[in-house]
């Protein structure tokens, strides 16, 4: 990988990892459109992910690090847990899904048309992180799971299962941000030991150096992502989705 292409995955990454468009399924299409191999950079597209998580937790350090607020760090591992335990049962068909990148154009759709109705179909309630439960923090992980699936966007199904919880729609986002913190962890530090035998030192530096770019990228993506659905919602994501997904179809029927 050059150092081009590694900037160009890593901001992809930063940029996409909060909003509701899949980050993964963006970096399988930039990954497609630089023609790099998808097995390669599979472990890659996983692992610099820890930027974007030290993002949240720079940005949200008050609310981490209130050892007090004991019950915050149960709703995240309550909501942590579907996707642990369906993501160690599914690994090897996940990773074939991580080269199949026409999936990715499908499912970019089939969301997007979801986004552009679910605020009408998902009204936004009032509870907020400290009011919601641990039953609306599990319900919240089993859809978070979902997106698994690459294009899906783990964002855009917590958001969605936080507001059928009846979340607020600020509340919802928030939350799918710090769900973020030990879902992405636990995939990430499993992908590289898995890996870690097979990653040559130039892997692991273009692992490095994307993790530190996409944490930049991440903070000001939560930034922009809180004040555009704060005044516009979550439509013109939708349409965005839409347009991408059969952007990127038609891109790989022109190859094959």
């Amino acid at each position: 990988m050059t150092w081009l292409e590694n900037l160009i995955l890593a901001v992809v990454e930063g940029i996409t990892e909060y909003l509701p468009v899949s980050s993964t399924g963006h970096m399988m299409m930039a990954g497609e459109m630089l023609k790099l191999d998808t097995i390669e950079i599979d472990t890659y597209i996983i692992s610099i992910q820890f930027g974007a998580i030290l993002a949240v937790v720079a940005l949200y350090y008050k609310r981490f690090f209130n050892f007090r607020d004991f019950s915050f760090y149960l709703k995240l591992l309550t909501g942590f847990m579907p996707a642990a335990i369906l993501g160690f049962l599914f690994d090897d068909f996940l990773e074939q899904l991580l080269q199949t990148p026409a999936i990715v154009g499908v499912t970019l759709i089939t969301v997007g048309l979801f986004l552009l109705f679910m605020e009408k179909w998902l009204p936004a309630g009032t509870k907020n992180t400290d009011t919601m439960g641990y039953s609306d923090a599990f319900k919240i992980g089993i859809v978070q799971s979902i997106a698994m699936i690459p294009g899906v966007s783990r964002s855009a199904a917590t958001i969605a299962g936080s507001l059928g919880c009846k979340l607020s729609k600020e509340a919802a986002t928030e939350f799918s941000f710090f769900l973020a913190v030990p879902t992405l962890t636990a995939a990430g530090l499993y992908k590289l030991l898995k890996n870690w035998d097979a990653l040559s030192t130039a892997q692991l530096q273009d692992i490095a150096v994307g993790n530190i770019i996409s944490f930049f990228t991440a903070i000001l993506a939560v930034r922009f992502f809180l004040n555009l659905v704060k005044n516009n919602g979550f439509k013109w994501f939708g349409w965005y989705r839409i347009a991408a997904g059969s952007l990127f179809l038609t891109y790989l029927w022109l190859q094959y």
